[in-house]
């Protein structure tokens, strides 16, 4: 997530009523999580096993809960609390904008653009050129989407991330203020579900065609020309390369990379990254001529026993 304009070390301090170390005057232009954090941006830590990765990541900011060394062009912010100030950091900066209406007022939507009736675009909303977006849809606050998109009825765009952290009173939830971006030539099938990223995108590339009833996690960056089938759940997080295709009710671990050609057959789970160009299947996944030998010899076990009986 982008500022609106630059600010210094000492005015994010105020916001959350933090101390600080570094100049007054110390630039920031945003704040991201740790896998999508650049130079310029705060990024939080709050466990001792994280501090490492956090300190030497590209953040020139790191939200932390422990006044540590600080490194060398680098800024802290120190905090009790880094989850909770991050979350008054990001309702800072996207705070929750209600909508009266069905469309609002400041949606931009394209030439040729045909939206059916009951569809709910929020605030700040792009839709391109050509699009259809078939009745029932929703599509939150911030999205993006792009020329000669289809998106089937009762799909969500932009719910929030699924991301908790566990206190011992209840559930905490980090707050989501990222988007879901289209590119051009999209198609989102009926009750599809994608959620947000939690201060950056979730993105869905050029040609990539959706099946019904998929859920597409936070942060997921899926490549171009990728086909997905129905009840497949991708957790966040989640980099799938181009002309990937995934069969129905496979579902992935969070964080990882399935490879550019990639064959996901169906009920398979992604346990761990896979390279591109093989097909995979079962759980824990593996290539797939390997696990149907695997099951092949499973089918023979029963004429084995008979045979040790003897």
């Amino acid at each position: 997530m982008k500022f609106p304009k630059v600010y210094t070390l000492k005015q994010i301090a105020k916001i959350i009523d933090s101390d600080y170390i570094g100049a007054d005057d110390f630039q920031i232009l945003g704040m991201n999580e740790i896998h999508v954090v650049v130079a310029g941006d705060i990024v939080f830590v709050d466990h001792p096993k994280y501090y490492d990765k956090a300190l030497n990541s590209k953040a020139s900011v790191v939200l932390i809960n422990e006044q540590v060394a600080c490194p060398p062009g680098k800024a802290l912010l120190i905090s009790d609390d880094p989850f909770r100030d991050f979350n008054v950091l990001t309702n800072f900066f996207m705070p929750f904008e209600k909508s009266g209406v069905l469309i609002a007022s400041t949606a931009k939507i394209g030439r040729n653009t045909v939206i059916q009736p009951n569809v709910f675009i929020g605030n700040n909303v792009v839709i391109g050129s050509n699009c259809r977006i078939h009745p029932n849809v929703t599509i939150y606050d911030n999205c993006v989407i792009g020329n000669n998109v289809t998106i089937h009825a009762g799909s969500v765009l932009g719910a929030d991330a699924f991301y908790y952290k566990n206190r011992p009173e209840s559930f905490d939830k980090l707050v989501s203020g990222g988007r879901v971006v289209l590119e051009d030539n999209v198609e989102i099938g009926a009750s599809c579900t994608i959620d947000k990223g939690v201060t950056g995108d979730t993105t869905i590339q050029k040609g990539t065609k959706l099946d019904n009833q998929v859920q597409v996690g936070h942060d997921t960056v899926i490549g171009k020309k990728c086909l997905i089938a129905s009840q497949t759940g991708i957790a966040g997080c989640v980099i799938i390369e181009d002309e990937v295709t995934i069969w129905g009710q496979v579902g992935t671990n969070s964080g990882i990379t399935i490879g550019k050609k990639a064959i996901i057959l169906g009920q398979t789970g992604v346990t761990k990254s896979v390279e591109g160009g093989k097909s995979y299947f079962g759980t824990p996944i593996e290539e797939s001529r390997e696990k149907l030998k695997q099951l092949a010899y499973v089918k023979k076990i029963p004429e084995i026993l008979e045979k040790l009986k003897e």
